[in-house]
């Protein structure tokens, strides 16, 4: 019997390419897990989505695209499979994606997280028979702190540089994670938070959609010096032209990298905070066994690592799979 879900050039096909997921490719009808980059690419005739990711990836792809919002859980036709969306608690509007033929069902998670996260719906297991996982933070040293005690440390940091009069220059994905930390922030404080425009646009997307955070604005619309305030940006201004507006700053990265302190070092920021938007290794052995899986294929970061270990240790059968997602992360 053929796979259900096969890997074609132009990334994750279904039967008779009548559909792809997450297509790096051009296609039919590409169905999306989520709005990030890496897993949301221009060029393909009509894209399937989530009802909350919708807005978001409007933004990414342009008005001329077309969208079909789909809402969790509802099944859809297509040709002969039905297909659902269910939350992954990865960012606004993530999905694992089921794909049911006859008495098969295949799970893609695209990227997911099992800790709880305001800004969006938290994960929910779906039973199937085969899962197409991923491993981006596949290794038994990654395991996360909770976001709470993770955003009491950046409160600490930042009343540190109001203390030293600094900026306190903290980046971070513009797409989930920023918009995360602003939604955390809100449990601790109610002062403004300056954000680089990168970072503006998607937030706007996210309060029209009711996600609650503490008050922003602009760094250019920033009235006043900017030290004592916290600005959020993503990693791409880090040592930008951007940043000479600046005069004294001290630098941190909140993502799950940072819980090696070499990758710090390297990046060269002053602090980092291990706050990610992925599953750490207990939630990746958690959704695996929830999935009740026969078969796993294990998809970017530490794929191979995590097929071993859940072949070799926990009996299962699975397998690496190469695919072109884990930009984002990168």
């Amino acid at each position: 019997m053929t796979d259900l879900i096969r890997l074609q050039p132009e990334g994750l096909a279904g039967p008779g390419s009548r559909f792809h997921i997450d297509a790096w490719g051009k296609a039919a009808v590409n169905l999306i897990t989520h709005a990030h980059g890496d897993h949301a690419r221009a060029g393909s005739a009509e894209y399937w989505c989530a009802e909350p990711c919708a807005a978001i990836l409007r933004h990414r792809l342009g008005p001329e695209a077309r969208i079909r919002p789909v809402p969790y859980r509802e099944p859809v036709r297509l040709g002969d499979c039905w297909i659902s969306f269910h939350p992954a608690g990865h960012i606004l509007g993530s999905a694992q994606i089921r794909v049911e033929q006859a008495s098969r069902v295949w799970v893609v998670t695209g990227d997911y997280k099992r800790d709880a996260d305001p800004t969006c719906e938290s994960f929910e297991p779906v039973p199937c028979d085969t899962m197409i996982t991923e491993a981006t933070f596949g290794l038994p040293i990654y395991r996360w702190d909770s976001a709470h005690e993770v955003t009491r440390r950046i409160v600490e940091w930042w009343q540190r540089c109001r203390e030293d009069n600094v900026t306190a220059l903290l980046f971070c994905y513009a797409l989930g994670k920023a918009q995360r930390i602003l939604a955390e922030l809100a449990r601790f404080t109610r002062d403004e938070v300056l954000l680089h425009g990168a970072v503006a646009s998607l937030t706007q997307i996210y309060r029209e959609q009711g996600v609650a955070m503490v008050p922003t604005r602009l760094v250019s619309d920033a009235e006043g010096p900017t030290e004592g305030r916290l600005v959020l940006a993503p990693p791409s201004a880090h040592r930008s032209p951007w940043m000479k507006r600046f005069r004294q700053v001290s630098t941190a990265f909140a993502s799950g990298w940072m819980a090696v302190r070499g990758i710090r070092r390297r990046r060269g920021y002053h602090r980092g905070f291990v706050l990610s938007d992925h599953a750490d290794w207990r939630g990746l052995l958690e959704t695996v066994e929830q999935s009740r899986a026969s078969r796993l294929l294990v998809t970017h970061g530490s794929s191979d690592t995590l097929a071993r270990y859940l072949r070799e240790v926990k009996g299962m059968k699975a397998e690496a799979l190469t695919t072109h997602f884990g930009e984002e992360e990168a």
